[in-house]
């Protein structure tokens, strides 16, 4: 951990500043990689995902296919990340036509060790408003290890289990073309979620990697499909485990616990949500201390 946290000695990025207003179209499309109707005027959570995007030129990308050099990403040597979860706070939902400013900050950078060795745990906030009116905030951990082209990953085998019992279950079987799409979706170029050859010789993993955003919009989908006379006003989630392409999904449970993952092995995700009802003015929630990955 020593090695990495010199890395990390006078890193403090500014504030980022991006504004967009909210279409239509993608919040349609993703409903339509999901087999579902476009979600009508009311953004569901974490779909802002799909707008506020960062578009780096080509030859501003790194062999991964991030970019090279990015404003909230640490300066390690050989530098692989990993989506590791968040948490998500809804005072009023997003709609369609809305001019969108999101202001993003580094909360910290702490080097930790885990099953697969040194990393680093970055968390990003970022404050979204309306008009003025704060109306969101998002945490994101993400995990960045510094790992030479062409070693194996350390992975521990995903430990026999069940998805969450419950009242809510869905399935997903996310092959190469949903993948592809959803990079498509959210401008990820991140080659582990597209390119078979790179993803197995170079980062060391068995197959394509499921997206850790994509886990955690389907516990999500569980509260809107299941119950959609509640709203979401938090969510918190942590990416356990890795997921790869072609694995059949499973998601379940109830609000206060979440899974998915592979049937008959423990939850890649897991997560909570506080719901009310959907005319009720939503508490305020008290921001949730940020997650750890051990993977």
């Amino acid at each position: 951990m020593d090695d990495l946290a010199r890395f990390l000695d006078g890193w403090a990025p500014a504030p980022l500043v991006t504004t967009a207003r909210i279409d239509p179209w993608p919040g349609a499309a993703f409903a339509a990689v999901l087999d579902q109707p476009p979600p009508g005027d009311e953004l569901p959570p974490m779909w802002h995902g799909f707008h506020l995007l960062d578009h780096p030129a080509q030859a501003e990308l790194g062999d991964d296919g991030h970019p090279a050099h990015g404003r909230f990403l640490p300066p390690l040597p050989d530098r692989r990340r990993m989506f590791a979860g968040g948490r998500l706070e809804v005072r009023t939902p997003l709609r369609v036509g809305d001019l969108v400013t999101r202001r993003s900050t580094l909360v910290s950078a702490v080097p930790k060790s885990g099953r697969s060795g040194a990393m680093v745990l970055v968390t990003q906030r970022h404050e979204f408003t309306v008009d003025g009116a704060l109306v969101q905030v998002e945490e994101q951990d993400f995990a960045y290890r510094s790992q030479p082209a062409g070693t194996a990953r350390a992975l521990a085998p995903a430990a026999a289990g069940e998805p969450p019992a419950g009242p809510w279950r869905l399935d997903l079987t996310p092959d190469a073309p949903l993948l592809f799409r959803f990079s498509a979706l959210t401008h990820n170029t991140h080659r582990i979620h597209y390119d078979h050859p790179y993803v197995t010789g170079v980062e060391g993993y068995p197959g394509l990697v499921v997206h850790g955003p994509l886990l955690a919009l389907l516990l999500l989908e569980l509260p809107r499909r299941f119950a959609p006379d509640r709203r979401v006003t938090a969510f918190s989630y942590r990416l356990r485990q890795p997921v790869f392409a072609g694995a059949a999904v499973v998601a379940s449970g109830a609000p206060e616990e979440l899974g998915a993952g592979e049937a008959g092995r423990s939850p890649a995700v897991t997560g909570a949500v506080t719901l009310t009802d959907a005319g009720a003015r939503p508490p305020v929630v008290r921001r949730a201390s940020p997650g750890t990955m051990d993977g």
